[in-house]
């Protein structure tokens, strides 16, 4: 798998899970082929499976969040709209833009952009012309109907 392969993946799926357990697919499984038991640092292909994770988190198609269950999320360009249609359902902190760099040390900075921030304007006005009902079920998996 290389790192279009995996922004595909996620397009496909719409909604992947970096590397935690959870209710949507987990990318750090199917860049090593099989579920990984404990650490994926720890796995033989900790490095391949890094650069992997690296390309999708640097994708422009990929909105890097913790949507599911406050975990790294990946959540793909054609579910941008669904989701800010939908984002009074969740709590802003999990709708907010994550960048990861490295700093000279080898530490891990999470750099925070909050929401709508990151929203770019043409994804707003889909938003807004999208039904309730439309975001709904591209987002069933995270997001049931309104209990209003």
């Amino acid at each position: 798998m290389t790192g279009d392969d995996a922004v595909a993946f996620v397009r496909e799926h719409g909604i992947v899970l970096a590397s935690a357990k959870g209710r949507v697919p987990r990318l750090t499984d199917v860049i090593a082929g099989a579920p990984i038991a404990g650490s994926w640092w720890a796995h033989p292909e900790g490095r391949r499976i890094f650069a992997i994770l690296r390309a999708v988190e640097t994708s422009p198609d990929v909105l890097v969040c913790r949507l599911v269950d406050g975990k790294i999320t990946f959540v793909h360009r054609r579910l941008w709209p669904a989701l800010v249609r939908l984002a009074p359902r969740f709590a802003t902190a999990r709708l907010a833009r994550v960048q990861q760099r490295h700093t000279s040390s080898g530490a891990h900075v999470n750099d925070v952009q909050p929401f709508p921030d990151w929203v770019p304007p043409e994804v707003a006005a889909a938003a807004q012309r999208m039904t309730t009902a439309a975001a709904e079920q591209q987002l069933r998996v995270v997001a049931g109907p309104d209990p209003a």
